[in-house]
């Protein structure tokens, strides 16, 4: 039988049959009783061991509303390949939109077509195009800071978007860098090493029934007041009739502690 659940894995079960349809097959000399392969029920869990509630919310209203009023915390609890698509593409549009503002001014002011003039200053030294006014835009971003790339005391426009450009550029960097930060530090992957029994069982102790369960911590690290909450989901007949489904309680627990020795 443990061959078996090595070589077909947990989702089937072993039964013991000696019969076949509605009759019964007559068995014989040395046989015993066959043994078949059935598959498990799949039983929908209300709270998977991983603590995801399998709980969907539904005519609530305005729930998208609701998600961007709190954008911090929303970009925080999405998955790393949003929180990455997410952080790649507003660096991307911010820098775009940086360097599509300081060559317009270029534009405007006619430097792409008198930068070459010996006598004439332009706004941003050595801009022509628009990959120049973009490399100056992260150059300046990055302060990287080159030295071929300058902007000048004869644009004003230019010293406002300057300006612009260094608070604009301090929201976004505190805003995802802290989101990506508080994401990083979020121990949410600590569940991995954190083992539960794969079957509770009832049993008497100190005179009562009890419901047991063990937990166990596969590192060698210690956790600090270490919390366990424990809730009883049933449904419940109110005195009033209304008829309570999956009605949670709190339940008392006591911990017994077993030395890894």
């Amino acid at each position: 039988m443990s061959a078996l659940r090595r070589k077909f894995g947990d989702d089937y079960q072993v039964v013991t049959t000696s019969s076949s349809g509605s009759g019964l097959q007559p068995q014989g000399p040395g046989q015993g009783p066959q043994q078949q392969l059935v598959p498990k029920k799949k039983r929908q869990r209300f709270v998977d061991k991983n603590g995801r509630c399998n709980v969907q919310h539904g005519n609530l209203g305005s729930e998208t509303s609701r998600y961007l009023s709190d954008l911090f915390t929303t970009l925080v609890d999405l998955k790393w390949r949003w929180n990455l698509f997410i952080f790649i593409l507003t660096y991307t549009v911010a820098w775009l939109f940086m360097a599509s503002m300081w060559w317009v001014i270029a534009y405007t002011r006619g430097d792409l077509n008198k930068a070459h003039v010996g006598n004439y200053t332009p706004c941003v030294a050595n801009v022509y195009n628009f990959p120049s006014a973009f490399l100056f835009f992260i150059e300046t971003e990055a302060t990287i800071g080159y030295g071929y790339r300058y902007i000048t005391d004869k644009c004003p426009e230019g010293i406002i978007l300057f300006l612009f450009q260094s608070i604009l550029g301090s929201i976004v960097d505190a805003f995802l860098i802290g989101c990506m930060f508080i994401k990083m530090s979020q121990p949410k992957k600590r569940a991995e090493t954190l083992m539960f029994s794969e079957h509770a069982v009832i049993s008497m102790r100190d005179g009562k029934l009890t419901l047991m369960f063990r937990v166990g911590n596969l590192r060698n690290s210690h956790m600090v007041s270490a919390q366990i909450r424990c809730k009883l989901l049933k449904s419940r007949q109110t005195p009033e009739a209304p008829f309570m489904t999956y009605r949670s309680e709190a339940c008392k627990l006591n911990s017994s502690r077993l030395s890894s020795s």
